[in-house]
């Protein structure tokens, strides 16, 4: 590590301990709500999601933003000062907040698999193309599955971005320093990094991490915020619906701008631990105590069973159900910018 990527223990909660850490593994906090799902259960969704690989998606009109228009817009708002957003699919957006660059969970390349003769394939571009992304200055990762930690997006990033800092849970680090990057800061829950009136808090969620049939848990999944002088903004990553997130909000809210995932969600016997539903994702919202909630890990490739636009009416309906109006609860086009308050 060097010298200036020191981790600082937030002092309200450092007295917490590490129940999350299990041995050489890591494991979620307590939540007796969750249930183990049947092993029938599996095997039927499994056999569902080969099928799935056939299927032709209808996009729907103003889904998407061409890259050009996407670029154009993005390139607008860099030449302000202002802080803004910009989706590019699932999990990854571009923000910029303090005139700090920010990448979330790069997944910019046709496949959420380590080859692109198998695995779940995108159906939308990206929002914007590598070449069009601005100087980066933070990427952050939630976790390390194929739909938020993307091999080739990665290396593409290296060649482009060679001198940003990488923002990883922790034993994810060593990912990057086998592929050239050389400044990596590990996190674990509850860890904050400062850079100026920058801050980045890495906090808790409720999901799982593996690459391969040997590394289950074996790197840690996280949630994040940014906060800067205009704004503070949260970042959930992949999570299940946990009551973690009221101890978010109450230690580190309230927020301006929640960004929560939306999508994968069925069949809920299996994903109820790991992902959040639309209801779920405005509850997160609600505990963190955010003023806007913003939808994401949706329309971009299909992991589960849920018909694919159906997540933002539902989105939308649980927000207006849940107090937020039309102006606070954003279901942004992929590639569509938007200007921060």
């Amino acid at each position: 590590m060097n010298s200036f990527d020191k981790i600082q223990k937030n002092p309200a909660t450092e007295d917490r301990g590490t129940p999350h850490h299990a041995g050489k593994r890591f494991r979620n906090l307590p939540n007796g709500t969750l249930r183990k799902p049947r092993r029938r259960t599996y095997m039927s969704f499994i056999l569902r999601m080969m099928r799935y690989g056939r299927e032709k998606v209808t996009i729907p009109d103003g889904h998407v933003i061409p890259q050009a228009d996407a670029a154009r817009q993005m390139q607008s708002l860099l030449s302000t000062d202002t802080d803004f957003m910009t989706w590019l699919g699932q999990a990854c957006f571009l923000i910029r907040i303090d005139g700090k660059i920010i990448l979330t969970d790069p997944y910019l390349s046709s496949h959420a698999s380590p080859t692109r003769m198998a695995g779940p394939k995108r159906f939308v571009e990206p929002g914007l193309h590598l070449n069009d992304l601005p100087e980066i200055d933070y990427m952050v990762l939630s976790h390390n599955h194929y739909d938020h930690l993307d091999t080739r997006t990665v290396r593409q990033l290296r060649d482009r971005h060679s001198d940003m800092t990488i923002v990883v849970p922790l034993r994810l680090g060593r990912f990057f320093h086998r592929r050239g990057f050389s400044n990596v800061i590990e996190m674990d829950w509850w860890d904050s990094h400062d850079t100026g009136p920058f801050r980045i808090h890495a906090l808790p969620s409720q999901h799982w991490s593996k690459r391969t049939p040997f590394d289950r848990n074996r790197s840690l999944w996280a949630s994040f915020s940014f906060e800067g002088q205009r704004n503070k903004i949260f970042f959930s990553g992949d999570t299940g619906y946990a009551p973690l997130f009221k101890d978010i909000g109450r230690d580190y809210g309230p927020f301006d701008y929640s960004l929560v995932g939306i999508g994968a969600y069925e069949p809920r016997e299996i994903m109820k631990a790991h992902h959040t539903n639309p209801e779920e994702a405005v509850l997160i919202g609600n505990d963190v105590q955010s003023r806007n909630i913003v939808a994401m890990h949706w329309g971009t490739v299909r992991l589960t069973d849920e018909p694919l636009f159906e997540p933002p009416g539902r989105f939308l309906q649980a927000s207006r159900e849940a107090g937020y109006d039309d102006h606070q609860s954003w279901v942004m086009s992929i590639g569509e910018s938007r200007a921060l308050d």
